[in-house]
């Protein structure tokens, strides 16, 4: 497997749709997490490359949803 291949994923985030259904600021959400806006910025716009389960745990308590809310896996839009 090349290495362009192993930095190719499938899922994607909806943190936008979370945070408008909540009423919610990514700057609100970052301070009530703990973890910066830059770093949820990069969450939000499909550029991480990984998540701490401690981070995905803190998002999923304050905006009341499930991993799977948050994540999407989806294949055919590989980045």
């Amino acid at each position: 497997m090349s290495s362009a291949e192993m930095d190719a994923h499938a899922i994607t985030v909806h943190l936008d749709r979370l945070l408008e259904e909540r009423g919610m600021t990514l700057t609100e959400l970052a301070n009530r997490v703990g973890v910066t806006v830059v770093n949820l910025s990069i969450l939000k716009n499909d550029r991480a490359k990984a998540i701490r389960f401690t981070t995905l745990t803190k998002i999923c308590k304050v905006l009341n949803c499930q991993p799977g809310d948050l994540l999407g896996y989806h294949p055919e839009e590989k980045r």
